[in-house]
């Protein structure tokens, strides 16, 4: 597999990951960064990104959900605000949080922010471990 082969797939795992489909990004990541460790700011880039597209295709969904429903985890996204969507790369938890965020309709901008700051240290602390 190329480079720009295995950063796809990468992107892909990320952004399918970050969804309620089940994905392995971590894995993916390493495996990456094994094979092309000159890849390393690239690799963390990419899962960045196609994780944090996968949130806030999550926080757009909760956007559409009326708000007649009650949802988990809103009152901590209320009581915090954006900088709870830092844990929004925890399984299942982050998915909530992003849900919750789009459902209270935080800004957009500043959820993507905090979301990519969350996701980017997690894939730093693999990238640490796998180098």
């Amino acid at each position: 597999m190329t480079a720009t082969a295995s950063l796809l797939s990468l992107f892909t795992s990320s952004l399918l990951g970050a969804t309620l489909l089940p994905g392995g990004s971590e894995a993916v990541l390493f495996a990456v960064l094994k094979a092309y460790p000159e890849s390393l700011w690239l690799a963390l880039l990419v899962a960045t990104l196609g994780n944090t597209l996968g949130g806030m295709i999550s926080f757009g969904m909760g956007w559409l959900l009326p708000q007649t429903q009650t949802l988990k985890h809103v009152d901590k996204v209320r009581h915090y605000g954006t900088p709870a969507l830092l844990l929004a790369w925890t399984p299942l938890l982050g998915d909530a949080l992003c849900l919750a965020a789009g459902w209270l309709r935080l800004s957009w901008w500043q959820a993507a922010l905090f979301m990519a700051l969350g996701k980017f240290a997690r894939y730093w602390v693999i990238a640490y471990i796998s180098i």
